[in-house]
């Protein structure tokens, strides 16, 4: 964001047009989510990255209610830690508030909106490609293209956010919070939008054998939350002898 969208930064002297910096950042954007779904670190995590895209998993029932809580936790914190050393930016990232998301002049309402599609768009493409055998090997390969198309179209009117977590990092660090309920009303209501469209889709095309089976963006071997699984299902079988053995006395 500093880097290429500030008016000052070194990119818009070789590129002008704003809405080519905005597509380059969106695909910069889309990448590293696509570089960190590829890494050791989304192997074992699901890289997630995105409180809603926990949220979606939890829904899809391959995400334990623990976890999710966890995860959001680390979302989270993660975004204010890497939000920090954009201070180092100094002038350049105040020009830009750092990066923070805020509604652009069309107001709150449209960037509510805004979002809420953005969302849409990454819950339902992003189930459609994990839920299918075939295709979800290409799952990363779909966000470096959709948020290159959205940051350019969508981003005049909210920013583009679609993470509540992306949204809360540089808020925190430039203390900018104009229209904070969009960054987590309009993702939220996309992305139940999103299964919503996705399960009226199955039902229509009795689609019922496309199923998500593991809340991971990539690498599909091995379930990060079996252990979890396994306690949850540990403690429900020692509840059920606790209670068998009050019975017989």
């Amino acid at each position: 964001m500093v880097v290429d969208i500030a008016p000052a930064g070194p990119v818009a002297a070789v590129l002008p047009d704003p809405l080519a910096r905005r597509a380059l950042t969106g695909v910069l954007f889309g990448s590293v989510g696509a570089s960190i779904a590829l890494s050791p670190v989304g192997k074992v995590s699901g890289a997630h990255i995105n409180p809603v895209v926990s949220l979606v998993f939890w829904l899809e029932g391959t995400m334990p209610s623990a976890a999710l809580g966890v995860y959001v936790l680390a979302q989270c914190l993660g975004a204010i830690l890497g939000a920090a050393p954009l201070l180092a930016w100094g002038a350049l990232g105040r020009s830009v508030s750092f990066g923070a998301t805020v509604p652009g002049p069309p107001g709150a309402l449209a960037a509510a909106a805004g979002e809420a599609g953005c969302t849409l768009l990454l819950v339902f493409l992003l189930l459609g490609f994990v839920e299918n055998r075939r295709l979800r090997r290409f799952t990363p390969a779909i966000f470096p293209v959709l948020y290159g198309v959205l940051v350019a179209v969508e981003a005049p009117l909210s920013g583009t956010s679609t993470n509540p977590a992306r949204t809360l990092g540089p808020a925190v660090v430039a203390d900018v919070w104009s229209g904070a309920w969009v960054y987590l009303a309009g993702p939220v209501v996309g992305a139940l939008a999103g299964l919503a469209l996705r399960e009226g889709l199955h039902r229509r095309r009795d689609l019922g054998e496309l199923r998500v089976e593991v809340a991971k963006i990539f690498h599909f071997e091995r379930d990060p939350f079996a252990p979890l699984a396994h306690l949850h299902h540990l403690r429900l079988d020692v509840l059920a002898r606790r209670r068998t053995r009050s019975a017989t006395r």
